[in-house]
């Protein structure tokens, strides 16, 4: 006997599109794929956005302007359901507005006029969170007031978790590259001092500390610092060379 749940299935399919490595490479990539699938996969979902913590990010080719506008507002003014779910989440980090022209205009009376204006008379934004910490919400418009049932609302939720991987699975990615990026531009600028001053990889690296810790400035960007100069100076040594903190 089958017991196979097309809901179950469709987001194990969903799970595999975002976890491709475009979109864990691709962090503009990654948002506006979180966007279209939501879109596909919400019952009743007209359109969808995305509200984010560290940055808005416009998703220009996943949202029409007036809900890239709509998300946007909510972490401008602090008052919709996406900013409720970041501030005051329920437990299944679901906020529903089943109609902005009726009770839910006065629950959010800044947000609710730009709302109707747009077409749109509910909404659904769902809490995504990377490591315990809000990262944004995903959210979710219908032109029909209550126009997200029950149904609709647990796959908003379950889409969320599977969205919440995706961004944690892009920070790791960012980090690592940085990480990376780093690592190579210090290993420059420790060939630089090898070469001029004829000192072994132990003491150039030695020497990049002591200057970074009497300028007061990152290692990593005294290491940047002194590898864009030596290629400003089209790889002869300069001058810069000889500062005391070198």
């Amino acid at each position: 006997m089958s017991t196979l749940d097309p809901l179950v299935a469709h987001l194990r399919r969903v799970g595999h599109e975002l976890g491709t490595r475009t979109c864990v490479r691709d962090r503009g990539a990654a948002l506006d794929t979180i966007v279209s699938t939501a879109l596909v996969l919400v019952p009743n979902a007209d359109a969808a956005g995305l509200t984010l913590v560290d940055c808005y990010l416009p998703t220009a080719n996943a949202a029409p302007a007036s809900v890239v506008a709509l998300d946007a507002l909510q972490g401008g003014c602090g008052e919709g359901p996406a900013a409720t779910a970041l501030t005051d989440p329920p437990a299944d980090g679901t906020v529903l507005a089943e109609d902005f022209a009726g009770p839910d205009g006065d629950r959010w009376p800044r947000f609710a006029p730009h709302v109707l204006e747009a077409g749109y008379r509910s909404m659904i934004s769902v809490l995504l969170e990377v490591e315990g910490a809000p990262r944004g919400t995903v959210n979710l418009y219908g032109v029909a007031p209550h126009a997200f049932d029950a149904r609709a609302r647990r796959v908003a939720g379950l889409f969320a978790i599977t969205a919440s991987m995706v961004l944690l699975g892009v920070e790791q990615v960012a980090l690592l590259e940085r990480a990376v990026a780093s690592r190579d531009v210090i290993g420059r600028a420790k060939g630089v001092l090898m070469e001029r001053f004829w000192l072994d990889e132990d003491a150039a690296y030695a020497k990049l500390v002591d200057a970074s810790q009497h300028t007061n400035v990152k290692l990593v960007d005294v290491a940047r610092w002194l590898d864009r100069e030596f290629r400003a100076g089209g790889g002869r040594h300069a001058a810069f060379v000889d500062e005391p903190c070198l």
